[in-house]
């Protein structure tokens, strides 16, 4: 029996819209939302009408019938601290995410969407390994200072699909093996795998780790507060705007785009040549920090996302770690079909899903 599945990956201004059948696609798109039109919203979950009506018309355009739907899979949000898995979207789940439980994220939009189509025409909702995936050893929490407490928050959805495509290319399960897995793409996250768990990772998106295209990075703590007193940025906002967004490459070379920082250095820029050797440092410096959280048992690097679609990169940090490991590149990212495996995974009995509390 094949299942239809409808995958649903909302960002900042697009949405993502893949149909399956089981594994293979018979509908995809992304759907660009104009800056001015998601400007009217206040709050990321008042677009929701607007991205289910731009869902469902999508849909209709393209004659397929939503009432063939068995599943509906949604990017999962910044939901509480959870184990990695498939999670049945219940009314709690729906709750946190609309109430902004962890923090305000397009993806939040994923379950609620999820859930109302779901429920239109009685199929099961579900989200997959969100951002918020916990698995992390106790130590891996411990910050040096009582205040703050270190969390898990990566790209986990597209760790755990890598993971799970590169052990079955070996004929291994992604629990049997230790994995060092670095996401490189508007922001970047590393992350030690060990034995089907993200033990221990860089935070990818409060500041932790290497700088990215957007965002800052771990940055020198004490520089860090005088900048915060300094008067140059005066609201928590603006701060955060200035880590998160404003910062990284955009902020030396005015891109985002590794492609045009290539052209720069093609044309003599020096400054772009160093950033993006900078870039290649730090990334590699955190693949070797979570090797010793492995205690160097390292069974493969996998460098994913993106900015892994440019061999000149993959090839530079593999020159710096492969010392530690072989390296495997999966360029891009694994999203939309990680979201259909994790529903059609429960949904043809080969797993339980998890219940969210």
């Amino acid at each position: 029996m094949a299942y239809h599945i409808l995958a649903i990956n909302p960002g900042s201004t697009s949405t993502k819209i893949t149909v399956f059948e089981d594994e293979k696609i018979l509908k995809e798109v992304t759907l660009d939302h104009p800056i001015e039109e998601i400007a009217k919203y206040d709050h990321i979950m008042d677009q929701l009408d607007f991205r289910m009506e731009v869902i469902l018309n999508w849909l209709k355009e393209n004659d397929f019938d939503i009432n063939t739907l068995d599943a509906v899979s949604g990017r999962g949000g910044l939901v509480k601290a959870i184990p990695g898995g498939t999670y049945e979207v219940n009314e709690t789940l729906v709750e946190d995410l609309k109430t902004a439980v962890n923090g305000e994220h397009a993806s939040n939009l994923g379950g609620v969407l999820a859930r109302r189509i779901a429920d239109m025409v009685g199929a099961r909702a579900f989200i997959v390994d969100p951002p918020c995936v916990d698995d992390f050893d106790d130590v891996s929490r411990i910050s040096g200072m009582p205040d703050i407490q270190r969390i898990s928050k990566f790209h986990a959805l597209n760790h755990r699909a890598v993971a799970r495509e590169y052990a079955k290319s070996v004929g291994k399960k992604y629990e049997d093996l230790n994995l060092v897995i670095a996401h490189m793409g508007g922001g970047c996250s590393v992350a030690a795998h060990r034995n089907g768990k993200a033990v221990d990772c860089y935070n990818g998106l409060d500041g932790d780790g290497a700088f990215s295209p957007t965002r800052s990075g771990g940055i020198p703590s004490g520089d860090l507060i005088r900048l915060c007193y300094s008067g140059k940025y005066p609201t928590v906002d603006d701060m955060m705007k200035r880590c998160v967004g404003n910062a990284g490459i955009v902020a030396y070379l005015g891109t985002n785009d590794m492609r045009e920082v290539n052209k720069m250095i093609a044309d003599g820029n020096k400054e772009a040549e160093l950033i993006k050797n900078a870039f290649v440092h730090q990334v590699a410096r955190d693949i070797g920090a979570m090797s010793a959280v492995l205690n160097g048992k390292v069974d493969q690097i996998i460098l994913t996302g993106g900015i892994a679609h440019g061999k000149d990169i993959t090839d530079a940090i593999a020159a710096k770690t492969d010392w530690i490991a072989p390296v495997t590149v999966i360029p891009g990212e694994r999203e939309m079909a990680a979201l259909a495996q994790g529903a059609l995974r429960v949904i043809s009995g080969e797993e339980e899903a998890k219940i969210y509390e």
